[in-house]
């Protein structure tokens, strides 16, 4: 029986295209950090050191903690860099929304209202790579902030990154639920819908798809946003 629904965050429950905010978020950071790093120099750094952070599978360090060990590593301790990326999430990363032009959907606080509303546990599973000030300005993007949540990943918390199946895990293991338990909607073939190897029941959201290649995972159920929004109202999915 189904229990607790996680959902992704950008290009699921957020619509956006996330490589057009990827290369805006990059190239808003470089900038705001220009007068402490070379901003060609910072976006190489920030890229590998990200990678490492997806690749981590050390469950004694929380992603924060293996970006940071790794980026000051490759760039070395840069006075006033830290300050700098607050003021930046604090301050510049808001504006984005206006730049990528997002504009909520209509029936995403709806439905998640609706679920939690019937006793369904919701789970904002986004991939931690970013820290929480940036995720909860996200969730505002697509008018989903403010809600009691079971859980929000994030990178101060997380231990591992998608597509390792060691963070559905975490997830798991932190609401107390069985994988039977849950289901995943996301939009990205491999990073949302691995999560089916553990038996979570997933369903892809085509509108703004993401498909990494032979790595894909075939989801259960697939449709567009507004076939989800129907899908979670009717009596088969309460039946599940």
């Amino acid at each position: 029986m189904i229990r607790t629904v996680m959902f992704d965050l950008d290009g699921t429950l957020v619509p956006l295209d996330y490589d057009r905010f990827l290369n805006g978020y990059i190239q808003a950071i470089s900038l705001c950090v220009a007068s402490f790093v070379e901003p060609r120099q910072f976006i190489r750094q920030l890229l590998a050191s990200t990678e490492t952070m997806v690749r981590s599978q050390n469950p004694a360090k929380t992603v924060r903690q293996v970006f940071w060990e790794d980026f000051e590593a490759r760039i070395g301790l840069v006075d006033g860099l830290a300050p700098a990326l607050d003021s930046f999430y604090a301050d510049d990363f808001p504006s984005l929304r206006q730049t990528l032009e997002v504009v909520p959907h209509p029936k995403a606080r709806e439905m998640i209202e609706g679920l939690l509303e019937t006793g369904y546990d919701v789970v904002i599973a986004t991939n931690p790579v970013f820290p929480m000030e940036a995720i909860t300005e996200r969730m505002r993007w697509g008018g989903v902030d403010g809600l009691p949540y079971a859980h929000v990943t994030s990178y101060e918390t997380s231990h591992y990154c998608k597509p390792n199946i060691e963070y559905y895990e975490e997830i798991l293991d932190r609401i107390g639920r069985s994988p039977e338990e849950c289901m995943m909607v996301g939009n990205d073939c491999l990073e949302d819908m691995v999560a089916g190897d553990l038996g979570i029941t997933t369903y892809l959201v085509e509108d703004f798809m993401l498909d990494r290649g032979p790595d894909r995972r075939e989801p259960d159920m697939r449709g567009r946003f507004e076939n989800l929004v129907q899908f979670v109202e009717s009596p088969e999915f309460r039946a599940m």
